[in-house]
């Protein structure tokens, strides 16, 4: 266990330098002991997006852990010498997350996705580790207005883990935006992990995953519809990690909860 956890600014969105051991240890202490966390991850498309979007920005930065998805952040990290130690990947830890939820009594609920692909979800996890995991589901199609209703029923399911399966910068804004009132131990997005555990995506195999490719590999399998928008993201993010090294900026973003809350959390799970 780490004495202390650093959170760093890349291109002015914060991050918190965690491996996804240390991440796991802070989430299960904060389940066990009730204590709202409201978890994100960044990539580089939501690095460049969140310089624009304010309520994104705003979603990222009122984060208590952030961890870094996407390898490229690890990569800028250690260029501008704020070193992120690994990848966590937000797919690995909601699975790695829902294989403990059996032995550690955990409680989940799956929000977003078809309905198809969200049934096929939660029909899998139940077979595999049993349905008292499932605490509920519900699928991520509606309008603004059903938002309230859709917080107010995940809220009264009784859910210690809530996994949200929408695109940005939708997922993110609605956790920010309802977690006060949801007030589930801990808040996940997912982006399109249920697509992916559906089998209706396939995920970038293990090595273009390990030099950081899987952009790629989404490129390749939907590349009229994709091929214009990584170019533009990806350019975009080289751009701001250079001008981040050479132009640095002050950075006065919440504190991280790895400085007060986190290291109580991994201190009290030690013992």
């Amino acid at each position: 266990m780490p004495s202390k956890v650093t959170r760093v600014s890349i291109c002015d969105i914060p991050v918190d330098a965690l491996t996804m051991k240390q991440t796991v240890d802070i989430i299960d202490t904060a389940i066990r002991e009730k204590r709202p966390l409201h978890h994100g991850v960044i990539n580089a498309a939501k690095l460049v997006n969140a310089q624009k979007n304010y309520e994104l920005k705003k979603s990222l930065v009122d984060c208590d852990v952030i961890n870094a998805d996407g390898k490229a952040i690890v990569w800028a990290s250690r260029f501008l010498k704020k070193p992120v130690p690994e990848r966590v990947a937000g797919i690995d830890l909601m699975e790695t997350l829902i294989a403990r939820a059996k032995q550690n009594k955990y409680r989940i609920y799956f929000f977003g996705a078809t309905e198809n692909v969200v049934e096929h979800v939660v029909k899998k996890y139940a077979t595999i580790h049993g349905t008292d995991i499932i605490a509920g589901y519900c699928n991520g199609y509606y309008s603004k207005k059903d938002e309230p209703l859709i917080a107010q029923k995940i809220a009264s399911s009784g859910a210690d883990i809530l996994f949200v399966a929408i695109t940005s910068p939708t997922k993110e804004i609605f956790l920010n935006t309802y977690k006060n009132s949801i007030k589930i131990p801990f808040i996940m997005g997912v982006g399109g992990s249920f697509d992916v555990v559906a089998g209706v995506v396939k995920r970038a195999p293990k090595w273009m995953q390990q030099y950081g490719l899987e952009w790629l590999y989404r490129v390749i399998q939907e590349p009229r519809r994709l091929w214009k928008r990584y170019l533009i993201t990806n350019s975009m993010f080289i751009y701001l990690v250079l001008k981040e090294k050479f132009f640095p900026r002050t950075y006065n973003s919440k504190p991280s909860i790895s400085t007060s809350e986190a290291e109580l959390l991994l201190a009290r799970d030690k013992k």
